[in-house]
């Protein structure tokens, strides 16, 4: 392997090495809303409260990442970007899990047609929670 060749693999493993580093963007962008209890997770497992995590970091799924039910079980790295008020984002990253289906969630989300619907405790965590929507950045993990 050439010098110059190395060299090129070495800038690339920094560059990636530095993404990781300094959390760049490697998600999926969309919106959250949040809810409150109570929490059932009907579309995903019945009424069984004890699939919920005990942290209440959890989150129903929008039609857009629903995928048939698919999405049940699933567990996200989600972090808040942005909001239509300035200082709205806590600049913290959760990880959560999809427990239930957003359009047949119990309760109604504070705003609809949303990526996820977050749990109060969620919410909370990356956002001010008097806001109705943000925009999130989500990874499955």
């Amino acid at each position: 392997m050439s010098k110059l060749h190395q060299l090129h693999l070495l800038q690339w493993f920094l560059l990636l090495s530095s993404a990781e580093l300094f959390g760049l963007s490697r998600g999926d962008v969309g919106t959250a809303a949040q809810y409150s209890p109570p929490y059932l997770p009907t579309a995903c497992y019945g009424n069984n409260v004890g699939k919920i995590p005990v942290d209440n970091y959890f989150a129903s799924a929008g039609k857009g990442i629903w995928d048939n039910g698919a999405s049940c079980g699933r567990q996200y790295r989600v972090r808040c970007l942005s909001a239509l008020a300035k200082g709205t984002c806590t600049g913290t990253t959760i990880h959560l899990k999809i427990v239930d289906r957003s359009s047949t969630s119990v309760s109604h989300p504070s705003f609809d047609g949303t990526t996820m619907v977050l749990s109060e405790s969620a919410f909370k965590a990356i956002a001010n929670i008097s806001a109705k929507e943000i925009n999130i950045e989500y990874q499955q993990i």
